[in-house]
């Protein structure tokens, strides 16, 4: 029975018996009180009363439960959380990377709280506003005027008050309850915003973190970039490089720049001249042998500037392979410096080995022999220019021991002529007889490769 029915019932019971006469002389044969009819009627309108406050008090206590059990459940909730919390503030102090995956966590984690808080706030304001009322109207129940005396049961309205006043008291025992679980809410939401500020605190140790392996990375990237090409072919063969080809070094020092590598038992060598078929001419000025031409495929001269980077990175041997139109092939090896251009990218040797080359081939005084173009005559000759008489680049002396910068002899006829003989490529015997050639292979290498 709802609450306004029954105010109404109790007011009507209070007025009929408030219709009973109070005054005046009884009439013959009755007492001073009201019939026994009359006491029924009141008191089963108490009773109904009575068993109203009840059943609404027993839905209250109901509803009071499910408020406990959902207590119950949020503060396990939430004790979920703070453990889950835990667990990944510990995987944060575990390792730095994904970062920003526990970040995106924790601030689901938090919104997940956080709206666990604003739901138990709301269901908390409705219970009070429902306990509120539920207060006013017992209150209104316990001010309307009792029934006389005379005309009410004697034990019927104190045992409604008694059970009113315990029900008020589980009433008021529940609303502590919800205020010490409302206080607890409050301290857990304080914990909650100490613990995003230290997910915030982490977000920001994390950030700088990330940002500090993203600079030590790309130190680690520009320092790969700079040092991540081969010194020379020696080096590309260390690294386990064994087939030959094209590739591209970076010697000390210098830019990068493409080499043609000869791999070997021995080790890698850095072709610096190459002719095998009179493809490319040699017969170039000194910008071009400064700074290289041909084709790394084919026939080329690798540069005066290329050779010295080379050079200037430590010791160094040079291979000379050569073979002439009867195919005798001979090889020699010097070790070999060669300077830079202020001073006139001067040649240095020494003989190692020789395998029938004579040391005519490529001979060096100890200054060293400076290199010599058509157009930049910086040979040892005083009354001639060997590279114009003599044709292509190269380091004279005097201009009769060597030249395999020289013409390459297309036809045996044009070698008839001294002069053409003189202008093809060729190297002098001990014996003094010029040799033409038809290949030439010049390399180097570090003089650590094997012998």
């Amino acid at each position: 029975m709802k609450m306004p029915q029954l105010l109404i019932l109790l007011l009507t019971l209070v007025h009929m018996a408030a219709s009973f006469p109070t005054n005046g002389r009884a009439l013959p044969g009755q007492g001073k009180h009201a019939s026994w009819d009359d006491v029924n009627v009141v008191a089963h309108g108490l009773l109904q009363l009575g068993q109203g406050l009840k059943e609404h008090v027993d839905k209250t206590k109901a509803q009071m439960r499910d408020v406990s059990t959902k207590l119950k459940a949020f503060n396990s909730t939430v004790a979920e959380l703070e453990r889950r919390q835990r667990e990944r503030d510990e995987a944060l102090k575990a390792g730095g990377a994904g970062g920003e995956e526990r970040e995106k966590m924790a601030a689901e984690l938090a919104e997940e709280v956080r709206a666990k808080v604003e739901e138990v706030k709301k269901q908390n304001e409705n219970i009070s506003s429902r306990m509120d009322k539920l207060e006013e109207k017992v209150d209104e129940v316990l001010t309307v005027p009792q029934l006389d005396s005379n005309y009410s049961d004697p034990s019927g309205v104190p045992l409604i008050q008694r059970l009113m006043a315990a029900q008020n008291r589980r009433i008021d025992e529940l609303v502590e309850k919800i205020k010490q679980q409302q206080s607890k809410l409050e301290k857990q939401s304080v914990h909650l915003q100490a613990l995003q500020s230290k997910v915030a605190h982490k977000r920001v140790k994390s950030h700088r973190r990330r940002d500090e392996e993203t600079a030590l990375r790309g130190e680690v990237e520009q320092s790969k970039d700079t040092s991540g090409l081969a010194r020379d072919c020696q080096d590309l063969f260390v690294r386990g490089q064994r087939a030959s080809g094209v590739y591209t070094i970076q010697p000390e020092n210098s830019q990068p720049f493409s080499v043609l590598c000869e791999m070997t038992s021995e080790g890698g060598w850095t072709v610096i001249q190459k002719r095998q078929d009179g493809s490319q001419k040699f017969n170039q000025p000194w910008e071009s042998y400064k700074r290289g031409f041909g084709s790394l495929n084919g026939e080329f001269w690798l540069g005066l500037e290329n050779i010295h980077s080379l050079s200037r990175q430590g010791q160094y041997v040079l291979q000379v392979e050569l073979s002439d139109q009867a195919g005798e092939q001979q090889a020699a090896r010097y070790r070999f410096q060669l300077d830079g251009e202020e001073k006139k990218f001067a040649l240095h040797l020494e003989q190692e080995t020789s395998s029938g080359a004579q040391e005519e081939i490529m001979t060096t005084e100890s200054p060293g022999l400076p290199f010599s173009t058509a157009d930049r005559d910086n040979d040892l000759a005083a009354d001639v220019n060997c590279a114009e008489l003599l044709s292509g680049g190269w380091w004279f002396s005097s201009c009769g021991e060597s030249n395999l910068n020289g013409r390459y002899p297309r036809r045996p006829s044009l070698l008839r002529r001294q002069q053409s003989r003189r202008q093809a490529m060729f190297w002098t015997t001990t014996k003094g007889q010029n040799n033409s050639l038809q290949t030439t292979l010049l390399k180097i290498a570090p003089a650590t490769i094997k012998q």
